[in-house]
């Protein structure tokens, strides 16, 4: 259970496939100051450039839906799956899981909850995010599946926001509570890569964007690999790496249905 959890969660991280090439701007020269060995920008007088430089353009759209092929590797076993997303931004997340053209798992993300119905098993989970948190060994919310599927920075500004000048691409260094995030930010204003550190736990996600192209006149990663390093109970790291390929996606204003339906006797108390 907790392996389809984990592929649900890090399959919606990622974005699509075909192959195209960008023609990128020339970024703007920041000065930058010393603090404890870490360079870090300047606030004056370019402070304004430099925040409009390293801050991604996020998705604008009301629909979205896509289709992908995941190859989900473990030290011990490497799986396929085909996994379709139908999303409502700010709303609902949808997914359905298929395993040699079976569909075997759906997954229906809300603001408030998730719910799992794992249909080989006959098996529905109702969670609150602090639970799949728990379940994961990481910090889980709607907002951050959201941007990681679009690949819009995950978190927007805060007071712990920190930038520094790497050649051609921004380094945005944020501390949510006590969850580390760096934030690579390329010079097509899109998120490049993109790390996640649970400081107590030291578990860590790293997720890497590829594959640029247009869709409907925006810039978005049409691929994405992720590596994901959870401490289990014996304090020993597990990691599990994630490619993921899209073959189709739209981004859409009209509605889209999202059909999840579980059996009337798993809904009972």
């Amino acid at each position: 259970m907790r392996i389809l959890f984990g592929l649900v969660f890090l399959s919606l991280l990622g974005a699509c496939a075909p192959k195209a090439t960008l023609a990128t701007t020339n970024p703007v020269q920041v000065d930058t100051i010393q603090v404890d060995s870490v360079p870090v920008v300047a606030a004056l007088p370019q402070a304004d450039v430099l925040d409009q430089q390293s801050t991604s353009d996020d998705l604008n759209f009301t629909y979205l839906k896509a289709k992908s092929k995941v190859m989900w590797k473990t030290r011990t076993n490497t799986d396929n799956y085909i996994v379709d997303i139908r999303m409502k931004k700010d709303s609902i997340i949808w997914a359905n899981i298929s395993v040699s053209m079976i569909s075997g798992a759906a997954v229906l993300f809300t603001k408030e909850r998730v719910q799992f119905y794992h249909k080989i098993n006959n098996e529905y989970t109702n969670l609150t995010y602090d639970s799949l948190s728990t379940s994961l060994g990481f910090k889980v919310s709607y907002d951050l599946i959201q941007n990681m599927i679009v690949g819009d920075q995950p978190y927007k500004k805060n007071n712990s926001r920190r930038v520094v000048r790497e050649n051609e691409n921004f380094l945005v260094k944020q501390l949510e509570g006590h969850v580390e995030v760096n934030n690579w930010v390329g010079p097509n204003r899109k998120l490049k890569k993109l790390s996640v550190s649970d400081l107590p736990s030291s578990n860590k996600l790293t997720l890497d964007y590829e594959d640029f192209a247009t869709l409907n006149s925006a810039i978005f990663p049409f691929s994405s690999s992720i590596t994901l390093d959870v401490k289990n109970k014996e304090n020993q790291v597990n990691q599990t790496l994630i490619s993921i390929k899209y073959s189709k996606v739209e981004l859409l204003d009209t509605p889209l249905e999202f059909p999840f339906k579980v059996p009337a006797k798993l809904l009972k108390p």
